[in-house]
């Protein structure tokens, strides 16, 4: 009885010690954020002018105040084709970090109340039926892949109407696929990427969007001629022709659609 009654002290000490370990780890650990991507359809460059003064004299100055650190607004790096009826549709990104789902409503309601953005805002929030700032707008959730809980803004030293921010959607045939997929990114592929490189920004499943299941991820280069020659390393990589090659990741994307794009002049990532 005397020997039960020591060891009690001891178990609990050790319950303790265990709960203590698995606590540190818990809160040692990035809580992953949640993306939005606003991608803006624009008609021409009225709507483009109007949308750019909005941005950067509005809207993230409002998401600034309240707490959204850094976004990144993005425009397609192709050239326009010079005769209007054949030009490519306008397309404008924005990308807005969040450190929780939570923090998404509540920063988009702060933002209604914002006098400032108000009054800053009017011509894009007050737009006519017929003279609308957009033809239409895309919204995509994402959450961070766990192998990257947070994004990074990337230290590029060109001058940004070089930089070339490549964005790509993966599409999958299945639920089951596009979790292998992740899988395969947070096993092994962003680890080649970051060695090589390739500057990533975010890694981030997207919960909500017109393309499902999907995944999105942007890396980041200081001019074309770079990216190109990153992506030849990359598929030249013992590593990654390892993988690539593996059975159990195999068929786990469907669809990639590539898009290379400048940040703005007003882009803080």
């Amino acid at each position: 009885m005397f020997i039960q009654i020591r060891k009690r002290p001891v178990l609990l000490l050790c319950v303790a010690l265990l709960w203590s370990a698995v606590c540190f780890q818990a809160v040692a650990a990035p809580k992953r954020e949640f993306y939005q991507l606003k991608i803006y359809h624009l008609k021409d460059q009225a709507q483009e002018d109007r949308l750019d003064a909005f941005l950067k004299n509005a809207y993230l100055p409002a998401l600034h105040r309240a707490g959204v650190p850094k976004v990144g607004v993005f425009k397609p790096a192709e050239a326009a084709a010079t005769n209007a009826a054949t030009a490519p549709e306008k397309l404008v990104y924005v990308f807005i970090p969040y450190a929780s789902v939570e923090q998404i409503f509540k920063v988009e309601t702060e933002v209604t109340k914002d006098q400032s953005f108000a009054s800053a805002g009017k011509d894009y929030l007050e737009a006519a039926h017929n003279q609308p700032v957009y033809q239409r707008m895309e919204v995509v959730l994402m959450e961070a892949f766990a192998g990257k809980p947070l994004f990074t803004a990337p230290k590029l030293k060109a001058p940004a109407a070089e930089r070339i921010y490549e964005l790509r959607s993966y599409e999958a045939a299945t639920e089951k696929l596009h979790e292998n997929k992740i899988a395969m990114f947070n096993n092994g592929e962003m680890e080649i990427f970051q060695r090589l490189g390739f500057n990533p920004v975010f890694y981030a499943q997207v919960k909500a969007g017109g393309k499902m299941p999907n995944l999105m991820y942007m890396t980041s280069f200081d001019s074309k001629a770079e990216r190109d020659a990153r992506w030849k390393a990359f598929g030249d990589d013992p590593a990654w022709k390892k993988m690539s090659a593996a059975p159990e990741y195999a068929n786990n994307f469907l669809r990639a659609d590539i898009y290379l794009l400048h940040p703005t002049s007003y882009s803080e990532i």
